[in-house]
C-alpha cells in the first residue's frame, strides 16, 4: 500500500502534531491549573524559591511538567529515528533498537546501581551506570562483529549480548537482598518518566543530542544501502564506517534514554512501520520523520498515562507494549498472507 504524501507536508504535519503534544503535556496533571496560569508560571522566575501560590504553580510546571515532556520528546524521536536507522542499515523491518544489545546492557548497568545500592548513596549513579552499560555494549558488538562484518553479524552480536545482558538482570532480581530492592528494579525495567527533573534532562540531552548528529548524516548511505552492499560499495559509500554511526549512534541517544527513563519498547519499531509509505520507502526520509512520530508517539502515551490512571504511577513500558504488541502480531498476520 502506497500512501505517499508530499514530503514537506508530512514532516509540517507531524511537527505540528509534536509542538501540539508537548504542549498538551505542559498542561496536563493532577494539579488543576488553567492555560494562562500555566504558561506565565513556565517562564517565571524563581520557580525553586521562596513562597506563595505563584511560586508553586512555577515549581510544578518548570520542575515538574516541563522535564518530563521535554524528556518524553528526546527519547519518542531518540527511538523513532534510532529504528528507521536500524531498519534501513540492516534492511530488516523488525529491528529496533534493541536488537543491538543497548537497551538491555543499558538497563543491566542500572540494574546493578540498585542492587548494589549504590543509587540509594548517590542518585546520579544509576544513570551514570546505566549510560557505561551503553558504552559496554558498543564496544562488546564492534568486537564480536569484527571490522567487517555485516548486517549479520552485528544482529547475531547483538543478540548475544541482549541474551547475556537479560540473563545478567534476571540472576540480579533473583539475588536480589530483599523485596524492597526486587521491586525497584522491576518497576524502573517498567520504563517511566515520572519524578524526573531537569538534572535528567542535562544528563541524556549531549548523549541524545550527539546520537542524533551521527544517525542524520545515514541518509545518503541508507539509500545506497537499499540497492545491495556491492552496489552501495560502488556508489563510494563505507560500509564499516556506515555501520560504526549507525551503531554509536544508536548506543548514545537510546543508551542515555534508558538511562533516565528505563526500558521503553517497541516505539522504534512501530512508529517507522507506520510511516514507510508515507515516504515511498525510501530510508533517508523515514529517518527525520520516525523520530517526529517517535516524539509523538511517546508524548502521547505520556499524557494516556497521567489521565488513564492519574492516581497510579502507570509505566510508559506497559503502554507501548499494550500498543506494539497487537501492532506487531498485526505485521505478524499481514506477512504471512502477502507470502500465502
Amino acid at each position: 500500500m502506497n500512501l505517499r504524501v508530499p514530503y514537506p507536508v508530512l514532516i509540517a504535519a507531524l511537527a505540528v502534531t509534536v509542538a501540539l503534544l508537548f504542549g498538551l503535556s505542559l498542561l496536563t496533571g493532577s494539579a488543576e491549573l488553567g492555560l494562562g496560569e500555566s504558561l506565565s508560571a513556565l517562564f517565571a522566575d524563581g520557580g525553586s524559591g521562596g513562597s506563595g501560590g505563584g511560586n508553586v504553580v512555577a515549581i510544578v510546571m518548570q520542575e515538574i511538567r516541563l522535564p518530563r515532556a521535554l524528556l518524553a520528546l528526546m527519547i519518542g524521536a531518540s527511538l523513532g529515528l534510532s529504528g528507521a536507522a536500524l531498519q534501513g542499515y540492516l534492511r530488516n523491518p523488525l529491528a529496533e533498537p534493541g536488537l543491538i544489545g543497548v537497551t538491555a546492557t543499558a538497563s543491566l548497568g542500572a540494574v546493578l546501581a540498585i542492587y548494589t545500592g549504590i543509587s540509594a548513596a548517590v542518585p546520579l549513579a544509576l544513570p551514570a551506570m546505566a549510560l557505561a552499560g551503553a558504552g559496554l555494549a558498543v564496544l562488546l558488538v564492534q568486537l564480536l562483529a569484527g571490522g567487517r562484518g555485516g548486517a549479520l553479524t552485528l544482529i547475531l552480536a547483538g543478540v548475544a549480548l541482549t541474551s547475556l545482558a537479560g540473563a545478567m538482570t534476571s540472576l540480579a532480581l533473583n539475588l536480589a537482598p530483599n523485596p524492597f530492592a526486587s521491586l525497584e528494579i522491576v518497576f524502573w525495567l517498567l520504563g517511566s518518566l515520572a519524578d524526573r527533573s531537569m538534572i535528567h534532562v542535562q544528563i541524556a540531552a549531549p548523549f541524545i543530542l550527539a546520537g542524533w548528529l551521527m544517525l542524520a548524516t545515514l541518509g545518503r548511505g541508507l539509500d545506497a544501502l537499499a540497492l545491495g552492499e556491492e552496489t552501495a560499495a560502488s556508489l563510494g559509500v563505507r560500509l564499516p564506517l556506515l555501520r560504526l554511526l549507525a551503531v554509536v549512534g544508536t548506543a548514545s541517544c537510546v543508551g542515555a534514554s534508558t538511562a533516565v527513563a528505563g526500558a521503553i519498547g517497541f516505539v522504534g519499531l512501530v512508529v517507522p512501520h507506520l510511516l514507510r509509505p508515507f515516504v515511498g520507502h525510501r530510508p533517508s526520509r523515514l529517518l527525520l520523520a520516525s523520530a517526529l512520530g517517535g516524539a509523538a508517539m511517546l508524548l502521547l502515551a505520556d499524557i494516556a498515562a497521567r489521565v488513564l490512571a492519574p492516581d497510579e504511577d502507570l509505566k510508559l513500558g506497559v503502554l507501548t507494549a499494550l500498543v506494539g504488541a497487537p501492532f506487531f502480531l498485526w505485521l505478524v498476520v499481514r506477512t504471512r498472507r502477502r507470502l500465502a
